[in-house]
């Protein structure tokens, strides 16, 4: 699902699927997204308010960036419900213990059988699988902020990981796990029922 996406993230995609014989369907959400951030500006813009409070400002960074998985999330929810589906998650342990997940966005799915896996043990059974070796070795991202995920996140899934498994890793990066572990608590937990 493009989305002011990276080329080689689509290119990757296909590789994935060719390599598995998946059908594919694409749906480019550019234009969607154009239309969707252009209104909420014009918004904010009317309202006074905009990133960081300066009404002069648009919509932040990180809302713009959050915006397109849950384009993406609810593209895929409308194939699937229309095809019988179920929506799979491509999460893993590591991410959803750091919250480096969106809420609603890629975080939502029917099932996700990586879930409980670090991300080294997502690359091992990725290897194992006969997924292409381009993409097990490629450094993870999201493709959205042009950096790696260890870049934005500030620590090496390997101290996530390490973390997980011991409630150790190095002090500065276990700061930073520990902090956005407890920031991220409402991204793991299920909404009440009412």
């Amino acid at each position: 699902m493009p989305c002011k996406s990276i080329l080689e993230d689509i290119e990757d995609a296909r590789l994935v699927a060719k390599t598995f014989n998946v059908p594919t369907i694409e749906v480019d959400l550019t234009e969607t997204y154009d239309v969707l951030e252009n209104e909420i500006n014009m918004e904010l813009t009317h309202v006074g308010v905009g990133a960081e409070g300066d009404p002069n400002k648009e919509i932040s960074d990180d809302a713009q960036i959050n915006i397109k998985p849950r384009l993406r999330m609810t593209a895929l929810y409308a194939i699937a419900q229309t095809m019988g589906y179920l929506v799979m998650g491509t999460g893993n342990l590591s991410e959803a213990f750091v919250g480096y997940t969106t809420k609603w966005g890629d975080g939502a799915c029917d099932l996700n059988p990586i879930g409980n896996f670090t991300v080294e043990e997502v690359k091992m059974i990725g290897a194992y699988l006969g997924v292409p070796e381009k993409i097990v070795n490629r450094p993870p991202a999201d493709g959205l902020s042009g950096m790696t995920d260890e870049e934005k996140i500030g620590v090496k899934y390997g101290q996530i990981s390490e973390y997980i498994n011991t409630g150790k890793t190095d002090k500065a990066a276990m700061e930073i796990i520990e902090r956005m572990h407890k920031m991220s608590e409402h991204k793991r937990c299920v909404p009440p029922i009412y």
